[in-house]
């Protein structure tokens, strides 16, 4: 996660890490020439990379299992999948870990090369989302507009926010950015319908539903690791009912069931963004998510009709071949 620094020291900061990363001078060579302490300089060092002033990547080498692409193409009507080869021990039980960092590479090197000049690439919140932008490197001049598909939840998790990632994207595409003014969930449907009637609020939504492609996480029910538990939205007790009640995982901050329709709750009501139905409607909409936990919500998912293309880990892969089956519910409207 980023921290907060003023212009001053961002200025510092950016020119700690240049003489360093970019000139190859040593902590003591870069304190001589700015008059501070070894120590001084080591500090601030990391606090760039606290900061985001510098961001290190690794480019992984990105090994796929053709085999596990294939069937998951035919068991769910895919049009693309990418599964890395992987160890469990990279993602771990809830798709943490190294492995989701070059599972974002792998799955922004298919972003980069799906994109055209002109599009509108719709994006939602997440941790995969965040690593998928973060390794992003554009292949081509093309010239994308980027609109955010869902409210924000900024407050606990900046980095992971939907404005956050679209803004950082739209800076690497060099189109026009649309942010949604609007939190991701208010207190009743009424209070979410009034919003979404708002001419700005409208104005970006508008742009999302017409978009080229969409870039979407799948979240699950661990109350460990939820953005909305985090930005308390709501409590590990209100999670744990919703699952009771038949709830699997979110998709685009819409709760789903494992038969891929959506979960009859109140807090979906109240949510501003992109509807599934509209979600549906996009022609290539991405989806990036790892690790076993992840199994049900990732089924729902590419039952919901709303998924096209799917990035996933090989033991994730391999799990959702076994149990899953080709059909959508028969309820879930599929993609025209």
């Amino acid at each position: 996660m980023g921290v907060m620094v003023e212009d001053l020291e961002y200025d510092l900061l950016a020119e700690v890490a240049s003489l360093y990363y970019e000139l190859d001078l040593s902590q003591s060579e870069i304190g001589e020439r700015l008059g501070l302490s070894r120590v001084k300089i080591y500090r601030l060092l990391k606090k760039a990379k606290e900061a985001q002033v510098v961001q290190i990547t690794i480019n992984w080498p990105i090994a796929r299992d053709g085999s596990l692409e294939e069937a998951l193409c035919r068991k769910f009507t895919l049009d693309r999948a990418l599964v890395l080869k992987s160890s469990p021990r990279d993602f771990g039980p809830t798709g943490d870990g190294i492995g989701l960092r070059q599972l974002g590479q792998m799955a922004a090197r298919h972003l980069a090369t799906a994109l055209e000049d002109g599009m509108t690439l719709a994006v939602c919140l997440g941790r995969s989302s965040y690593e998928v932008i973060n390794a992003f490197r554009p292949i081509t001049q093309a010239r994308v507009n980027v609109a955010q598909a869902m409210g924000s939840i900024p407050t606990a998790i900046p980095d992971l926010d939907s404005a956050a990632l679209a803004q950082q994207l739209a800076r690497k595409l060099g189109g026009q950015i649309l942010l949604l003014s609007s939190p991701l969930f208010v207190n009743s449907p009424a209070a979410a319908e009034l919003l979404r009637s708002q001419p700005a609020i409208e104005r970006t939504l508008k742009a999302a539903r017409k978009a080229n492609i969409a870039l979407v996480g799948i979240g699950g029910m661990n109350a460990d690791t939820s953005h909305y538990i985090d930005a308390q939205l709501m409590t590990a007790g209100q999670l744990r009912q919703l699952e009771v009640e038949g709830a699997v995982g979110d998709i685009g901050g819409k709760f789903i069931r494992e038969s891929g329709e959506l979960h009859p709750c109140i807090i979906n009501s109240c949510m501003i963004g992109l509807s599934l139905e509209e979600l549906r409607r996009i022609p290539n909409t991405i989806a990036v998510a790892a690790g076993t936990a992840k199994v049900r919500p990732i089924l729902g998912a590419l039952r919901s009709g709303v998924v096209n293309a799917l990035c996933t880990d090989q033991q994730t892969a391999a799990e959702l071949v076994r149990q899953g089956r080709a059909e959508p519910s028969r309820s879930v409207a599929v993609r025209a």
